[in-house]
């Protein structure tokens, strides 16, 4: 095993992961507000799960995005 190329091979899974999920949430959240489901001053509650099938590992982050 070569750690060098895990740990950068890991931040571009995490940068690709972070990335398109933030596209995701802010597409989500306008089209929301647009549609008046959100009035957009409200907190919603996000997680965000992370599932590494060939390690039975299953990892859950939960928290609040203040939209104002």
């Amino acid at each position: 095993m070569n750690e060098e190329t895990m740990n950068l091979e890991m931040r571009k899974f995490l940068k690709k992961f972070g990335v398109t999920s933030q596209q995701k949430i802010e597409h989500a959240i306008f089209k929301a507000v647009e549609e008046g489901r959100l009035k957009g001053d409200e907190a919603i509650s996000v997680k965000a799960t992370l599932e590494i099938p060939d390690l039975s590992v299953v990892h859950v982050v939960t928290g609040e995005i203040p939209l104002e």
